[in-house]
């Protein structure tokens, strides 16, 4: 949604801004457009050929700058790299990467045959094969509920344990085929594998809590003024973004109606419009957004948020 993330951030010649999941640098190329010989521009991905990219593509730019970090690692990166530096807008594009999925020895998806990794930083943390040889089977089965919404959760990990028991799940078709086999409805035009592939990717990268602690983290960051845009692809990341946004925005409920309202409690956000959705435009060219939701908020102060 490039088109209306540049709407959203409004972009000054002379500002700065983090695009704090520059992926292949689609937003980050638009942005560089706007931006002037002061603008400022910095990169984050937490997945190292991302970061390689970055410097290939942008090299000799020096309004842009690469970090490999993740989102909970922002704050530490603009004291380390940008003096401290406060930023104009940020940009939380959330979600696997189509590079990720197209790529098979990165083990995201069940439609190649990889080893079943998952990690969008491979130089840390164990691969989701690793995972799933120890989980307990009431584990497994709250993060497929959780980060998977598996309407057949228990199923499924009953049946990667009676899998398991026989031989090492190691492979990514070897996996799909086992949930393919234990979950013989699903919604038209999705792979049975689809919501536990989420589910585990979301485990094996701790995306619900890199999303929270980068929020709050962007919220620090921001001047009075500035602009936070979040692009979320499903409803359990969406979520999230949704409750930051509106708690951040609104008074809390045990003072609603009371004639004064502590300046210290009031919202340090405002909503910026409505929710948005891709067109159909770039559905048509990039069906992988048919699914993307774009949520915006304006810092209107720089007390401590909520």
């Amino acid at each position: 949604m490039p088109d209306e993330v540049l709407l959203a951030l409004a972009p000054r010649a002379d500002g700065f801004y983090v695009d704090a999941t520059f992926g292949r640098g689609g937003h980050s190329a638009r942005l560089l457009e706007r931006l002037g010989p002061n603008g400022r521009l910095l990169g984050l991905d937490r997945d190292p050929e991302a970061i390689r990219h970055a410097h290939a593509r942008f090299a000799g730019d020096p309004r842009f700058e690469a970090v490999h970090a993740t989102f909970a690692q922002l704050g530490q990166v603009l004291a380390e790299h940008m003096g401290g530096r406060r930023a104009d807008g940020v940009l939380f594009d959330l979600g696997v990467s189509s590079p990720q999925l197209d790529v098979a020895e990165r083990g995201f998806s069940f439609m190649r045959d990889g080893p079943l990794d998952m990690r969008m930083d491979p130089t840390h943390g164990a691969p989701v094969s690793v995972w799933l040889a120890s989980v307990s089977v009431a584990e497994l089965r709250r993060v497929l509920v959780d980060y998977g919404e598996e309407r057949f959760a228990g199923r499924v990990a009953a049946a990667i344990d009676a899998a398991r028991r026989e031989t090492l799940i190691t492979r990514t078709v070897q996996l799909a085929d086992i949930v393919a086999r234990a979950v013989r409805t699903r919604e038209s035009g999705k792979h049975p594998a689809t919501r536990t592939f989420q589910a585990l990717r979301m485990q094996a990268n701790d995306e619900p809590g890199q999303l929270r602690a980068g929020l709050a983290a962007a919220l620090a960051a921001l001047l009075p003024g500035g602009r936070l845009a979040v692009i979320a692809f499903h409803s359990i990341e969406d979520r999230i973004v949704k409750q930051f946004m509106r708690e951040q925005s609104s008074v809390d409920p045990i003072w609603a109606g009371l004639p004064q309202i502590p300046e210290s409690v009031q919202p340090v956000l405002r909503l910026v419009g409505r929710k948005q959705r891709a067109g159909d435009a770039e559905v048509a060219r990039n069906p992988r957004a048919r699914s993307a939701v774009l949520r915006v908020v304006e810092k209107i102060s720089d007390r401590e948020a909520k």
